[in-house]
């Protein structure tokens, strides 16, 4: 068996991050909740978040796609924490930039390099993108107090 399956789309670290599932699941008090879904595959994605002070302290979230949508929500739940609305989309630009120049700009966080056999299959970005999108709607609707 290929290290990484022969396959840049589901390698063998992408396949771990999905399995890891870090933050799936439900937050007991959520501040904000998003959801998004691909019309395209149907991939679908709710995140909560705690808040304090503008910034998130928690993030879990349902996902519902493929092993792609599945690895970035749960690095997403490792790297929201401390980040405000400003910081979280920085990050999902940061992610964009990346997957459509090929080259990590030097913001990106550390597990997103994971993701460089993404690079050349643009239909797959959103993807990676969905959950960073449920986050950002999180945060610009209503808030619960």
């Amino acid at each position: 068996m290929a290290d990484d399956l022969n396959d840049p789309l589901y390698r063998r670290e992408l396949l771990r991050l999905a399995a890891d599932a870090t933050g799936a699941g439900q937050l007991a008090s959520a501040d904000a909740t998003g959801s998004v879904h691909n019309p395209a595959c149907g991939d679908r994605v709710s995140v909560e978040l705690a808040l304090a002070d503008g910034r998130i302290t928690a993030l879990a979230h349902i996902t519902h796609g493929c092993i792609l949508t599945q690895a970035s929500a749960a690095l997403l739940a490792g790297t929201a924490q401390g980040r405000d609305g400003a910081g979280l989309a920085a990050l999902a630009d940061s992610v964009r930039t990346f997957l459509r120049s090929g080259s990590a700009p030097a913001d990106l966080p550390k597990g997103y390099e994971a993701f460089d056999g993404v690079t050349g299959h643009a239909g797959r970005h959103v993807c990676v993108l969905l959950p960073l999108e449920a986050a950002l709607k999180a945060l610009d609707g209503p808030q619960k107090r």
